[in-house]
């Protein structure tokens, strides 16, 4: 079963759990960056961006594990599933506190994934910000939002995160076959080797598109809003 098969089912709970710490990690940590490194510099997203994946994936991982879980388990029993609370204490009753973290070695991998996007999305962002700035020093307008830029906004979040998406994919692949339950995976390098070893390179990148598919809509707007809201908060 790849990462995507299990994702295009996950409902938005936790998806907008993890964004919604996730931007409050990334804006805190590139505020307080700001005034150690160049503001905005290729340094400050690279590591707010770490930052923040790693507070965000730590938060949720049990949230996520368990929602794989059930998800598994819908599939093999199919009306007969359990519920979430039962899926709680068997996981507790098996593997105890640390059950609830499996899969977090290739969850951390993935916050490459993250570094990538934001440090692409913020470059690209910045070339059109100052093409911007100077067709307005051209034209002798004031510079101002408007609906054109959110728009060029979701094109570079789109591109950013396809980049970064087909590069760190097989992390997704990794994660989601590390939170099945009594499986012969158990770390992030094993279970890379044991795909390859049994169903060839290939692997790492099954359900690629179906995911891109999900995943590139959902950030273009997700960035588009955020970066909205920052401009309206910031008067």
């Amino acid at each position: 079963m790849t990462g995507a098969s299990v994702n295009r089912v996950v409902s938005p709970g936790p998806l907008h759990c993890l964004k919604a710490i996730y931007f409050a990690a990334y804006s805190n940590c590139k505020e307080k960056l700001n005034g150690v490194f160049d503001p905005d510099s290729t340094q400050v997203h690279m590591i707010s961006a770490a930052m923040a994946g790693f507070t965000a994936i730590t938060a949720t991982n049990p949230i996520w594990l368990i929602k794989t879980r059930l998800q598994l388990d819908a599939r093999n029993r199919g009306e007969k599933r359990m519920g979430a609370f039962e899926c709680v204490r068997k996981v507790h009753q098996t593997d105890g506190l640390r059950g609830f973290y499996r899969g977090m070695s290739a969850s951390y991998a993935g916050i490459s994934e993250t570094v990538i996007h934001f440090v692409i999305y913020e470059s690209i962002k910045q070339k059109l910000l100052e093409c911007k700035t100077a067709s307005m020093m051209e034209s002798d307008e004031e510079s101002v939002k408007e609906a054109s830029d959110f728009v060029r906004m979701m094109l570079a979040a789109a591109t950013s995160k396809t980049c970064a998406t087909t590069i760190a994919y097989p992390h997704e692949v990794v994660r989601t076959r590390l939170r099945e339950e009594g499986t012969k995976y158990r770390s992030f390098f094993q279970t890379l080797s044991l795909i390859v070893q049994e169903e060839g390179y290939g692997s790492l990148y099954r359900g690629l598109t179906t995911h891109l598919v999900r995943q590139i809509p959902n950030t273009a707007i997700m960035m588009a809003t955020y970066e909205l809201v920052v401009y309206l908060l910031n008067g």
